[in-house]
C-alpha cells in the first residue's frame, strides 16, 4: 500500500513522568503555528474520562492483571482509531500520547495507521530528583483525589516500576528519535523513510519554548543593607513590602509555578506571591542558589579588600573566571544554572506564565542563557530589586523587557 506523502502519525514512547505530554503539546502548538492541523490523542485522558479514579491504584497497571491489560489495550486501540479518523477527515498530524513501551504495541500502531507513516519519539530522563518532583505534581490530578499525597505518590512510583518491568526501548523500529527530554537533546535518531515535516519536528524537539518567564531578584535583605555577600539572610521590612508589591502586580495573572533557590530570601518572596494565587506550586531548586563565595561568604566587600587583598585584586582582574577559594565563580556557576533552567522548563511543562525568583549572580547567568553577552560582561549585568525581566523565547518570537512593578 502506498504511503500518504502529507499525513503523519507521531507516537510518543517512554516511562511515565518523562515529559512525553510536554513534548507532544510543544509539537502541536509549534506545528499549528505553521498552519498544520494537529491533534493529540492521550490514552491517559481517555482512560480517566472513562474510568475516573478506578485506575489510580498501581494494580491496574500490573501486567498480570488480565482485566487491566484488556481495558488498557482497548483504550489504546480506540485512540488509534480516533487518530486514524482524524487523519482521514482533514487532519495533518496525529500525536499518540501514551507510554507505548512494548514492541508489540508499536507494531500495532504501524499496522493500524496503514498508509500513514509513523514516527516514534522516545523521551528519556533519569534525574531522580526531577522525577520525584514531577511525580509529586502528577499526584494533584483528579485521578488521585481520593488518596492522601503519600498514597498517591507511592502508587505512582509503583506504576512506574510495573511499566519498567515491561519496557522495551526503541531500536528495531525504522523511524524513531530518542530525546533527552530534560536537556532537549537528540540522543539517537534513525529515519529510514521519507517522514513528512521531519526537519521541522526535529528543530522543535531541541528548542526551548518559553511563553512567559518572569525573572525576579529577591527583595532587599539585611545582608544587602550591610553590603555582605552570600549567606542566608532574611528579607527586611522593605524587602517584604517589595514582595507584597510584586504579589499585587501579578494578582490577575495566573501563575501556576514559582521557582526559587533554597535560600530563605527567595522563598519569602515566593510565599508572598503564592498567597494571592489560587493554585500555585512553589518549587525550590538548589541549582538556583546564589554563587558560593567560599571563605568570603557573609563578608562585606570592604572586609574582603582588607582581609584578603589577593582575592580582591585577582577577582577584579577577571570577575567571570575567578573562583572563590572553597567556593564558586561565574564560570563554574554556568553548568548548574543551565541545568536549573532546564528543570524549570521541564517541570512547568506547558504553563503560560512562570516565575523564577533568583539572586544577582544567578539571574545574570540566566539572562546570559537567553541573551548574547561576552563572558567578561556577564558579571556586570544590572539586576535591580524593583524591576523584573519578562522573557519570551519561542521558535517564532524573542522578547526581553525590563519592567517595573
Amino acid at each position: 500500500m502506498s504511503r500518504n506523502p502529507k499525513k503523519l502519525c507521531i507516537a510518543m514512547v517512554g516511562l511515565p513522568a518523562r515529559g512525553k505530554s510536554t513534548i507532544a503539546c510543544r509539537l502541536r502548538e509549534s506545528l499549528e503555528a505553521e498552519g498544520f492541523t494537529v491533534a493529540i490523542f492521550n490514552n491517559g485522558e481517555l482512560r480517566r474520562s472513562m474510568l475516573g479514579q478506578n485506575t489510580a491504584h498501581a494494580d491496574f497497571f500490573n501486567p498480570e492483571n488480565a482485566e487491566g491489560v484488556r481495558i488498557r489495550e482497548g483504550i489504546a486501540l480506540q485512540n488509534l482509531q480516533f487518530a486514524r479518523q482524524f487523519l482521514t477527515t482533514g487532519g495533518d498530524i496525529a500525536i499518540l500520547d501514551a507510554t507505548n513501551i512494548t514492541r508489540a504495541r508499536r507494531r500495532s500502531i504501524i499496522e493500524g495507521m496503514e498508509a500513514t507513516p509513523v514516527l516514534f519519539i522516545e523521551c528519556v530522563n533519569e534525574d531522580r530528583e526531577l522525577l520525584a518532583t514531577s511525580i509529586a505534581h502528577k499526584t494533584k490530578i483528579s485521578e488521585f483525589g481520593h488518596m492522601t499525597f503519600s498514597e498517591a505518590f507511592s502508587n505512582f512510583e509503583q506504576r512506574i516500576r510495573l511499566y519498567t518491568s515491561q519496557y522495551e526501548p526503541l531500536g528495531f523500529e525504522d523511524n524513531h528519535v530518542i530525546l533527552n527530554s530534560l536537556q532537549n537533546r537528540v540522543v539517537r535518531e534513525k529515519v529510514t523513510d521519507d517522514i513528512p515535516h521531519y526537519a521541522r519536528i526535529r528543530d522543535i524537539l531541541v528548542s526551548d519554548m518559553i511563553p512567559n518567564l518572569y525573572l525576579i531578584r529577591h527583595g532587599e535583605t539585611y545582608y544587602n543593607q550591610e553590603r555582605r555577600i552570600g549567606g542566608n539572610s532574611e528579607l527586611t521590612e522593605k524587602g517584604l513590602r517589595q514582595a507584597d508589591q510584586l504579589a499585587e502586580h501579578f494578582r490577575d495573572c495566573k501563575i501556576p509555578f514559582i521557582f526559587t533557590s533554597t535560600k530563605q530570601r527567595s522563598i519569602q518572596m515566593a510565599e508572598r506571591i503564592a498567597r494571592r494565587q489560587p493554585d500555585c506550586v512553589h518549587v525550590p531548586l538548589k541549582e538556583l542558589d546564589e554563587i558560593n563565595a567560599g571563605i568570603c561568604e557573609s563578608m562585606t566587600y570592604d572586609e574582603i579588600r582588607e582581609q584578603h587583598p589577593e582575592i580582591h585584586v585577582a577577582r577584579s582582574m577577571d570577575k567571570y573566571r575567578y573562583i572563590y577559594p572553597q567556593g564558586e565563580g561565574y564560570i563554574t556557576l554556568q553548568p548548574r544554572i543551565q541545568l536549573g533552567i532546564k528543570k524549570v522548563l521541564y517541570l512547568s511543562s506547558n504553563a503560560e506564565h512562570i516565575i523564577v525568583v533568583g539572586h544577582q549572580a544567578v539571574n545574570r547567568m540566566i539572562l546570559s542563557y537567553f541573551l548574547f553577552r561576552r563572558q567578561e560582561d556577564v558579571p556586570y549585568i544590572t539586576i535591580p530589586q524593583d524591576k523584573y525581566f519578562h522573557i519570551v523565547s519561542t521558535r517564532t518570537k524573542k522578547l526581553f523587557e525590563l519592567k517595573r512593578f
